[in-house]
């Protein structure tokens, strides 16, 4: 049973062909990074235009890739929240003119619940429940994986993310876009150490999430080294920076896997690909005796392959969206 998925809900242009739920036969991205770098971050209106632009082309692609027509797929599914409202838009109006035209199912997928998918794609054995901790530019989520379509959050960010923390950093200190990316390569040589930044709600006893404190922290620090002419590594900042980050989401992730006994851990999201995120947790998770899980790299960021592979299971437990479905900024689990 072939799927097709379209994914507009930032900057990345997507669409995939995905059969069963988990054979990818096509997942075709196309960046706009160049368009909004010299911004230092995604400008909402360009990234709209763009999408646009190229969403035809780019289901075009993912159809010939996958070698098949668009009178295959038994449905067509799209991305209609959270994100850019525009952005959304674009691809909800697509995916609603494709699906009526060719007579085919319309089904909405919720984009951080195909982040927390990818793992199952990847993994055919992956343990039910599980926790998952999703981490992206506008998430940072802890969830309770009872099926790849049930799930209880247990826990969120009350403020920036920790995806905007490293973008808003790296646009602070002029490092370019986008900034995950850049903050993990250069990182990897400073020391950890080298400042004790604050590791917000490392205690607080929930499993909530808050990085605006830390990124204030390092503003500070670096206005207030500049002012006294005291010598500033970058690497150094980064690393120590990049340190707190990790060690909040790793310890809230191992503390609810022991509160809720469960054998096996999972990461999604964009920042899923940082590689000392991947180090650490797995480093911790093995010592404590948990399985713990991560997709490739293509399948961390915003794709279509995700949404097409989710939908298979929403299709069948029979879920439908309408010709009336519309874009939706906001998050809802």
């Amino acid at each position: 049973m072939f799927i097709l998925g379209i994914e507009s809900s930032c900057d990345d242009t997507a669409a995939a062909v995905v059969e069963d739920g988990v054979k990818i036969l096509s997942n075709v991205i196309s960046s706009q990074n160049e368009f909004h770098r010299k911004y230092g971050g995604v400008v909402p209106e360009i990234a709209s235009r763009k999408h646009v632009e190229l969403i035809l082309y780019v289901i075009d692609e993912a159809l010939n890739k996958a070698g098949i027509t668009l009178k295959d797929p038994e449905a067509i599914a799209v991305t209609h929240k959270p994100g850019l409202v525009g952005s959304l838009l674009v691809g909800v109006s697509a995916a609603k003119a494709l699906a009526y035209s060719q007579r085919k199912p319309l089904i909405a997928v919720n984009h951080i619940e195909a982040h927390a998918y990818a793992n199952f794609m990847e993994h055919s054995d992956l343990e039910v429940p599980h926790l998952n901790l999703t981490v992206s530019g506008g998430h940072t989520l802890l969830l309770y994986i009872q099926s790849p379509t049930e799930h209880e959050v247990i826990g969120g960010t009350l403020d920036d993310a920790a995806g905007e923390a490293y973008d808003k950093i790296a646009k602070f200190l002029n490092l370019g876009f986008p900034g995950g990316p850049i903050i993990d390569r250069l990182a990897k040589s400073g020391d950890p150490k080298a400042i004790d930044f604050p590791r917000p709600l490392l205690n607080s006893g929930d499993y909530n999430f808050s990085f605006s404190g830390l990124k204030t922290a390092v503003t500070y620090y670096v206005k207030e080294a500049k002012s006294q002419g005291r010598d500033l590594r970058e690497e150094d900042l980064l690393a120590s920076f990049q340190q707190a980050v990790v060690d909040v989401l790793v310890t809230k992730l191992l503390k609810a896997a022991e509160e809720r006994q469960v054998s096996t851990v999972t990461l999604s999201g964009g920042v899923a690909a940082n590689s000392l995120l991947r180090k650490i947790l797995s480093e911790k998770g093995t010592e404590l005796g948990l399985k713990v899980v991560y997709p490739r790299l293509e399948l961390c960021t915003d794709n279509a392959a995700t949404i097409a592979g989710l939908a298979y299971h929403l299709f069948k437990k029979g879920l439908r969206s309408g010709l009336e479905l519309s874009a939706e900024a906001n998050l809802e689990l």
